[in-house]
């Protein structure tokens, strides 16, 4: 799963040189959603000619082997969130979890009380990329998976999460 911010700039040229690596990785399904930076898919609700295994979440969910998933693209609605939700993956941080970078709290309070509400078993997210790691709250396991920090360097002592 990826959480967004796959581009620097949000071109097109950008967008294709991600989807070619992640279509390429070897995994049996991969599911990823827009970032801040991903400026040219903000507004698209699909991405024609992609493979059944990869799927782009933009405000909408899949069901794979009975996991519901559920993608909220970066600047959208957290009201589109529905219930039953099993695995929630945004760019933007619920408030103050795993959401400090460079001094501030990047963290969005309307998707923290939403995700309170919904209660999914796992809150996957990136955008505050200091703040990687995993942690429970109230029975939710929060996971910031930035895997490089606000230098660009990558982050050490990530944890994977396997769901199936």
């Amino acid at each position: 799963m990826h959480s967004g911010d796959f581009s620097d700039k949000g071109t097109e040229g950008e967008v294709l040189d991600f989807l070619n690596w992640f279509i390429a990785l070897p995994y049996k399904h991969k599911i990823f959603v827009t970032g801040n930076h991903d400026l040219c898919l903000w507004d698209a609700d699909s991405i024609e000619e992609l493979p059944e295994n990869v799927h782009f979440l933009q405000d909408c969910e899949c069901q794979i082997e009975g996991v519901k998933f559920f993608g909220l693209g970066y600047n959208h609605s957290e009201q589109l969130m529905p219930a039953g939700v099993n695995v929630l993956i945004t760019h933007e941080p619920p408030t103050l979890i795993l959401d400090k970078s460079s001094g501030t709290h990047w963290g969005n309070i309307r998707i923290r009380n939403k995700v309170f509400e919904v209660k999914p078993q796992y809150h996957l997210f990136g955008h505050a990329h200091e703040s990687f790691g995993v942690e429970e709250n109230d029975g939710i396991i929060f996971s910031n998976g930035a895997v490089v920090d606000d230098g660009c360097r990558l982050n050490g002592n990530w944890q994977m999460i396997d769901l199936f």
